[in-house]
């Protein structure tokens, strides 16, 4: 029976590892082969393959109708990105079923991505997923069928003038305990970007003022928001990537944070382009007020795929970008140090290591090239210049003139 002879059925993606999902990105081509083993000969029909990749979205909601009736309302949508289909093994022309031995068969194939296309997705009321499906059709028994998954993400450049433009805002709020005015706490925040990618630190500068007789604690969080379209209608899901909580500020104190970090966790890039599913960050800043809600400032924030370039974009200012790198700038003497003795400038090694630049371990690959000489320059001035000949040799002795010669 075919059952006994067919032993292994699979699709096999050039750049998967192991049993994972292959990444590719939008417009990039897909290659891979189906894989068919047969103990024995067989009489096998057409192989079909099919790549497919959509966004759907489904859930429920339960109304009322009355104070006994309740009915529950379906939403559900569906985008469909990719639809590529191709024959691998066609039956012959006279209709009868193709032989073939034992042992391993393969059948290559290769398909294009289309250039626009939503990232891999899986959330609680939708998904955006790509797969590849394969066919075996056999004379008098079942088709027989293999299925594989493999990812797509979309670019997202940080690197653009929008996404590195610095983010900012203010908020307070008056605190109030039965009818009973408590006074007013406000919030300052900035981050420098709006665009990050996962593993970097997001250095916050805020300023709380607790203008309460109590007090206050503030918090930093990434909030990831998914939202899903359907029918004119949106579900939302939020939930909490990262989080900070700093030390408690006293009544009538200010706290000010100086580029305190977060880090981003392994997080999927933002979701913009796709009709019915959105994935999108903010960075919120809140203050815990005892007997009132909240204190909430939110920034927007953009998870992309492609880093950062080490020197940062034209649109942007370098001093913005790296000012926490560049503190060892303000060891600099604003008034010229006297010259060093000359025999410790020509031997001594410490004399010559302080006028060395800092080293790449204090700066990173921030600094490079001849930026060093332009501030080495004017940290001492230069020693005297060295001669053999001494240009102020001592007076010859005067000899003793004698009375009587």
């Amino acid at each position: 029976m075919i059952f006994d002879r067919l032993k292994r059925f699979s699709i096999v993606l050039e750049g998967a590892e192991r049993d994972g999902p292959a990444a590719f990105s939008p417009g990039q081509a897909v290659s891979g082969r189906v894989v068919l083993e047969l103990a024995a000969a067989a009489r096998l029909g057409a192989l079909r393959l099919r790549a497919m990749g959509a966004a759907r979205v489904h859930w429920t909601e339960s109304r009322s109708a009355g104070s006994s009736t309740a009915y529950t309302q379906s939403y559900s949508d569906q985008v469909e990105f990719l639809s590529h289909r191709d024959t691998l093994m066609a039956p012959p022309d006279n209709g009868e079923a193709t032989v073939l031995q034992a042992g391993r068969h393969e059948f290559p194939f290769t398909f294009q991505l289309p250039e626009t296309l939503a990232t891999s997705f899986e959330g609680k009321h939708g998904s955006v997923r790509y797969w590849v499906k394969a066919k075996l059709h056999r004379p008098w028994s079942t088709v027989k069928k293999a299925k594989k998954e493999f990812t797509v993400i979309e670019p997202i450049d940080i690197n653009t003038p929008a996404l590195l433009a610095p983010q900012a805002g203010a908020k307070e709020k008056l605190a109030r305990a039965w009818y009973c005015n408590r006074g007013q706490v406000s919030v300052t925040a900035k981050i420098d970007r709006k665009g990050y990618t996962p593993g970097e630190v997001i250095p916050i500068f805020a300023e709380i003022d607790n203008c309460t007789s109590r007090a206050v604690v503030p918090k930093a969080a990434i909030i990831q928001t998914q939202t899903f379209i359907a029918r004119g209608t949106k579900k939302q899901k939020k939930s909490v990537v990262t989080s900070i909580t700093g030390d408690p500020i006293p009544a009538g104190k200010r706290e000010v944070w100086h580029g305190r970090a977060l880090k981003i966790p392994p997080v999927g890039p933002s979701i913009l382009q796709c009709r019915i599913i959105q994935v999108e960050y903010s960075l919120k800043v809140c203050v815990d007020i005892p007997g009132t809600s909240k204190l909430l400032l939110e920034l927007p924030l953009v998870i992309g795929t492609i880093p950062l370039h080490p020197f940062g974009s034209r649109t942007s200012s370098v001093s913005s970008q790296y000012s926490v790198n560049l503190d060892w700038l303000s060891t600099i003497p604003e008034q010229l140090e006297a010259p060093p003795e000359y025999s410790a400038v020509v031997s001594s090694p410490e004399a010559e290591q302080s006028l060395a630049p800092p080293s790449r371990s204090e700066l990173g690959d921030i600094l490079e090239g001849p930026f060093f000489a332009y501030i080495q320059e004017f940290r001492f001035r230069p020693p005297p210049l060295y001669s053999e000949v001494d240009p102020n040799p001592a007076a010859d002795p005067i000899r003793p003139r004698c009375m009587t010669c």
